[in-house]
This record gives C-alpha cells, sequence and structure tokens, in this order.
C-alpha cells in the first residue's frame, strides 16, 4: 500500500489495465486477464455473494451443509488471490500484510470458522481491488498528459507536404499546424497568427493568440486559423515530454512519513506475527481459555493490528494531488514539494519576468529636441538590430509595427550593462542608460531628460535614452546643431492575477511577501504598491538576493522563493521551496524548481497552496483514522477477551478493511479540488499594439 506504482501489460482484450504494485501485494504481479484489478474486483464480488448465500442457506435446516460448502469455495476463492499475493511475499523474504491476512484466514478456517475467514479475505480482496482501481484513476489523471503527445504532423519535405511520424521531426524542419491539430514539437511560426488552447497542459480556459515569431509549444492545439512554423527541438526534447518525465518522476517519490512507514513496514508485520502467537499462549495458559478462544483472540488481533490503512495513508492522497495538481497546470515534484509547500510562511518573489510578464513594449517615444519619430525609430532599431536583449526586441517590434525600416550602422559597439554606440555617416549615435548617454546629450536637455526619467521611474515603467551627435548643415536633419535626445518609454506589464495572489496569500497568512529584484528602486517600489506586496528589496545583486533568503529562513522558518527558474539561481537554490512561473516553455525552470507552474496566471500560486494543505490535511486525517482504527481495536480485542466477552473476528474485519477504504475515499476526494475558475478575458500583445501605435507617433511629434 504504498505509492510505488507500475503499468503491467494485461492479457485481457483491448486497452491494458493499470495494476498498482505496491507494498501491500508484496512482490510484482504477473499480470493476466484474472489478476488485475478489475479481475480481481470481480472474484471478490462472487466471493461475497457465495458467502451472503452460505449464511443464508445454514440457516435452513436441511441446506446448512450446502451453506457450509459455499463458505469454503468463497474461502479458496479469497485465498487463489491473497495466497498468490502472499506466496511472492515469501518467495522475496518478505512478511507483509498479505502473509497476515492469509495466515489469519486459514487459522479462522482451522479452529472452525471458515466463514469468518472467507469474510476476511472477501473484504480484503475487495478492498485491494478498490483501491487499486482508485490509484489507477489517480494514475490515469496523471498520465493522461500523455495523451496530448502528437502522433502525427505535416512537414515540408523534398519540396512537399507530407505526413510523418511526429517522433521523426528534427530542428530547423517545416511544419504546418492546421486548425484543430496538435503542435506536433516545439516550434516558432513564421507564417500565419492564430490562437492557442494550451487549457490540457496549463489549466487556463481563453487560448493565447499568436504570431509570426511567437513560440509554439508540444501538445497545444491550433483553434483558428492554419500557421506554418519552424520545428525548434524534436518531440523527445519538447517542453511537453520534460513535463511527462517530470510527472513521472514525481509518483515514485517519498514523503518522509511514508520513508518510515516504509522501513518499518515489514518489522511490524513480524512483530504483529509474534505478539498475535504470544497472546494466543497466555490465553490458553495464563487467562485459561481454551485453544479455539485463544486463537480467537489472537485472529482477531492479527487482523486489526495489520497495517493496511496506515501504508496507504500517504501515498494515495500524495499522488491525489498531484494528479489534482497536474490537471490544473501545476506540477509538483513529488510528495516532499508539496509537503514543503504547504508549510511555506514566507515568499520572495523576482520582478521581471514573476510578477511583471517580463517583457517591455514600447507605449511612448518622448523627443527631447528630435523633430522626427520615424527617423528616431529607425537608428534606435538599427543599433538594436543584431540584440537578442528585450529592450532591443521591443524597439524592434515598434518600429516593424509602423513599417519603419532599420537604419543600418558601419559599426556598432556594445558596452555591458550600459548600452550601444554606433556610427552612421560620420554621425555618432548612442542608446542606453541616462549615464551612458548623458556626456552625448546638449548641456539644455539634460535636465528636461531627467525630468522625463524621473516620471517614468513614478510609474514603475522603464526607458532608454537615445541621443544624436551634432550635425549642422546636414541634410534632412531639422535643427539639431548641437546634437538630439528622445527618451523611449516602456512598461513592463504586471502578470495577470498578481494582485489577487498576493491578497489571498495574505489571507492564507502567507507573510512576508518581499519584492527582491536588480531594478531601480522606484521602479520595483510602484510595481510592489500597486499589488501590495510588504517589503521591497531594489537594486540586487544575485550574492544580496541569497543574503535575504538566508536571513528570512533564520526569522520565518520555511520560505519559498518565486522566480522564472533562468536568474536568481542562488536564492532559488536556498529556498525552503522553489517554484518557476509561467515556464511552460523553460527547460531551467523545469529542471530547477521544486515545483512548476505552467499557468501564466499568478493566482495559481495561491491556488497550489491551498491544494498543498488540502493534501497535508487529509494525509493527517488519513493517519489518525489508520493508528484510531489500530489502537482503539487492538486495546479493545485483548481487554474485552480478557473479561469474557470477545470480539467477533468478523467485527474485527469490518473494522480493519473499513478503516482503509475509508482513507481511500477520503483521499480521492482531492481529485475533486475546485480550480481557479474561468479567468478574464484579456488584451493581446497585438491588439496592444494596435491600440498603441498612435500614441508612439504622437510622442515623436
Amino acid at each position: 500500500m504504498s505509492g510505488a506504482t507500475s503499468r503491467e501489460p494485461s492479457d485481457s482484450v483491448g486497452q491494458p489495465e493499470v495494476d498498482i504494485t505496491n507494498e501491500r501485494r508484496g512482490a510484482e504481479r504477473v499480470a493476466s486477464g484474472v489478476f488485475t484489478p478489475r479481475g480481481e474486483l470481480r472474484a471478490s464480488i462472487s466471493a461475497g455473494a457465495l458467502l451472503g448465500a452460505g449464511y443464508v442457506l445454514t440457516r435452513v435446516g436441511e441446506m446448512a451443509r450446502v451453506g457450509e460448502v459455499l463458505y469454503w469455495i468463497s474461502l479458496v476463492i479469497g485465498m487463489v488471490f491473497g495466497g498468490r499475493a502472499a506466496w511472492h511475499a515469501i518467495r522475496s523474504r518478505k512478511v507483509d500484510i498479505d502473509v497476515l491476512m492469509v495466515v489469519a484466514a486459514g487459522l479462522a478456517a482451522y479452529i472452525g470458522h471458515p466463514e469468518e475467514g472467507a469474510l476476511l479475505l472477501f473484504l480484503f480482496v475487495l478492498s485491494g481491488a478498490l483501491e487499486d482501481l482508485a490509484m489507477a484513476r489517480t494514475q490515469r489523471e496523471i498520465e493522461s498528459l500523455h495523451t496530448l503527445m502528437p502522433k502525427g504532423a505535416m512537414v515540408l519535405r523534398g519540396g512537399e507536404w507530407v505526413e510523418v511520424d511526429a517522433q521523426t521531426l528534427v530542428a530547423g524542419e517545416r511544419v504546418k499546424v492546421r486548425p484543430g491539430e496538435r503542435v506536433p514539437a516545439d516550434c516558432v511560426v513564421v507564417q500565419g497568427e492564430s490562437s492557442m488552447d494550451q487549457s490540457a497542459m496549463t489549466g487556463e480556459a481563453m487560448p493565447r493568440h499568436v504570431a509570426e515569431g511567437d513560440e509554439l509549444y508540444a501538445g497545444t492545439i491550433n483553434t483558428d486559423d492554419p500557421l506554418e512554423a519552424r520545428v525548434l527541438r524534436g518531440v523527445s526534447e519538447s517542453s511537453l515530454q520534460k513535463i511527462l518525465d517530470l510527472v513521472t518522476t514525481a509518483r515514485e517519490q517519498r514523503e518522509p512519513v511514508q520513508r518510515v512507514i516504509d522501513r518499518v513496514n515489514e518489522p511490524y508485520a513480524v512483530g504483529v506475527l509474534v505478539v498475535s502467537a504470544v497472546v494466543a499462549l497466555v490465553w490458553r495458559y495464563g487467562v485459561g481459555q481454551s485453544w479455539t478462544e485463544a486463537a480467537t483472540t489472537a485472529i482477531t488481533l492479527l487482523i486489526v493490528a495489520s497495517p493496511c490503512a496506515l501504508v496507504i495513508a500517504t501515498p494515495t492522497a500524495t499522488l491525489a494531488g498531484i494528479a489534482r495538481g497536474a490537471r490544473g497546470g501545476v506540477l509538483f515534484k513529488g510528495g516532499q514539494s508539496i509537503e514543503r509547500l504547504s508549510g511555506m510562511r514566507a515568499v520572495c518573489f523576482d520582478k521581471t519576468g514573476t510578477l511583471t510578464v517580463g517583457r517591455p513594449r514600447v507605449y511612448e517615444v518622448h523627443p527631447v529636441g528630435w523633430s522626427d519619430g520615424k527617423e528616431l525609430l529607425a537608428l534606435a532599431a538599427g543599433l538594436e538590430a543584431d540584440s537578442t536583449h528585450p529592450i532591443a526586441v521591443a524597439v524592434r517590434e515598434c518600429a516593424a509595427m509602423r513599417g519603419i525600416e532599420p537604419v543600418a550602422f558601419e559599426r556598432v559597439d556594445h558596452t555591458t550593462a550600459k548600452g550601444l554606440r554606433g556610427v552612421h555617416g560620420s554621425v555618432e549615435v548612442r542608446l542606453g542608460s541616462v549615464a551612458f548617454v548623458r556626456e552625448s546629450i546638449p548641456e539644455c536637455f539634460r535636465a528636461r531628460v531627467d525630468e522625463v526619467l524621473s516620471r517614468v521611474r513614478a510609474r514603475g515603467h522603464i526607458a532608454v535614452v537615445v541621443t544624436r551627435a551634432g550635425v549642422e548643415g546636414r541634410e534632412g536633419v531639422s535643427g539639431g546643431v548641437n546634437g538630439e535626445a528622445a527618451v523611449i518609454i516602456m512598461a513592463d506589464a504586471v502578470r495577470e492575477g498578481a494582485r489577487e495572489m498576493i491578497e489571498e496569500l495574505h489571507v492564507l497568512g502567507v507573510r512576508p511577501l518581499r519584492m527582491l529584484t536588480g531594478d531601480h528602486r522606484e521602479t520595483a517600489s510602484r510595481v510592489a504598491s500597486r499589488l501590495g506586496i510588504d517589503l521591497v528589496d531594489a537594486e540586487l545583486l544575485p550574492e544580496d538576493k541569497l543574503r535575504i533568503v538566508e536571513a528570512m529562513q533564520r526569522e520565518h522558518g520555511s520560505v519559498g522563493v518565486i522566480g522564472d527558474g533562468v536568474n536568481d539561481a542562488p536564492a532559488l537554490a536556498a529556498a525552503s521551496v522553489s517554484i518557476g512561473i509561467g515556464a511552460i516553455g523553460t527547460a531551467a525552470a523545469l529542471e530547477s524548481a521544486d515545483i512548476v507552474l505552467l499557468s501564466e496566471n499568478l493566482r495559481s500560486v495561491s491556488w497550489a497552496v491551498r491544494l498543498a494543505r488540502s493534501v497535508r490535511r487529509r494525509v493527517a486525517f488519513n493517519l489518525s483514522l489508520a493508528l484510531g482504527v489500530i489502537v482503539v481495536m487492538s486495546i479493545s480485542t485483548l481487554v474485552l477477551s480478557a473479561l469474557g466477552r470477545p470480539i467477533d473476528v468478523g467485527w474485527g474485519v469490518v473494522a480493519h478493511e473499513g478503516g482503509t477504504l475509508a482513507v481511500v475515499l477520503n483521499s480521492l476526494w482531492l481529485l475533486r479540488f475546485p480550480g481557479l475558475g474561468r479567468r478574464a478575458e484579456r488584451v493581446t500583445n497585438r491588439e496592444m499594439y494596435r491600440g498603441s501605435g498612435s500614441a508612439v507617433l504622437a510622442g515623436a511629434r
């Protein structure tokens, strides 16, 4: 009854059934059409029907012998399934729950009570079958991600479009994704625009708008117009495959409490056998009961003290939590991740790429001594032509949206973390921080530039400055004898659900919430104020973030760090629990974070915390129930037997197996954990551009 699972082939017709191999079964089963969870369920129901019929017939005088025969047939059916698992355990030199139950049933039949042995094995096999089917359902919830893996692809080979196996795709090939089809591999759009349904992977209801240059992820569905795309990675290296590998690994990880239970499982089973034998001897020679009475007490004790419910208490809830999280776009890397998240008391956030989308967009160009906005954008885009920096991408996209061709520079020099310097003709053009370009700004304009930058930072936005040296008499330039300058203003939008996440974490008692960023203090403070974040630390280096996280752990205990999985590596490594956000295509986040949130809606963070805490509550309930049944029933069995009022073996069986079923059902309820609900419709980046293009030119004028 541990959380280890495996899929085994079936001899039955149709799809192979899922079988759950666990400590209760003692060893890996040899699967067949009979020895599957459904086969066991049918057999146990048959055994139960025979047992019930036997009970009725034994109450009819002339049919009593037939009823006795039905008892034995029911017992034999139970022995076939229970004894098979016990035999595998003995061959592996183990004494586990299967052995305990078979021994107890055999002893009950030996002392003349085959009906009680049959009842024990009927309920034992029935609960085992139901448990396996429940665990199989949990595993199917997890493995439903495998259905997202595309099978075929339309690829351009030899000048023709051909249908091929998606596994044969290689990086660089051109594929076509038609409406309703799944994207065959991670790729980038090269022609067309459409909407992509990512709900099965991220839990987000609204489609994602994509256009030329946007990445597509394997397994997502094209809902609108046909697209052509270039393959970035083969199927085996796709983001979806990494997610599948992550979830598969997560299923096999044990939580600390489960590792303890696994270690003591076999010694405990041996101990129960020994104690039961001692009780039989003491009750016979010490208490003075008959052998039948003493054996009945020992058998009842052996049954109620068996740790069936205890062994499955943790893995059933954990696997159900992992399955529910995977369906909601939250990937837990095992039970330890759930445990750590549930105990998280404070959080540190990265800003860029985490609380904000990390993709700045130009929304205004503020001229200072410059008259032509088109020429400004052409020069800025030309300087940034070969850069992959997000600011460079924003400048180029702005120019492209207005149909402005970048200017070709004869030479461009890059100064790390400061800016770019280029030569066009005999004129030097600079773009970057105000400190980098200040000497190129005419003195009469410097105060004005500082004033604009101050207002930009106060709004929590981003700005770079463009300058051009004096070009007196140059054709096509109006004014500008002493040089010109302009401020390009960009905004990095706050992620969807960020404020709701902050509010919900506060309600959950997670406090303080602290922003750690290398960005400018005014910009960081503005974003933090809008979101309601408790503490802000800006202009930090990676070692500063590490120092702050370590200090918070000393003060608050369990501290989570939420980032993009690429930056802030030292802080993520030092955190009690690290969470990667919006990382459906970020390999670093999938590999480094304890938990990966595929949805870009930040409310997934608080939802994941609530889910983790629900898992821990159900684990605690399961353990309390299992231990309670063992302790109460064991003590009652001994005390009442010593007082001459022994508990019937049948009641011991009902209590033992009832506790096991209660644990399974309580855990399965996690699969019904409520989701985030339908999110509000948001404006796409392309629509924002269409609305802001006029503002860009207005600013340029």
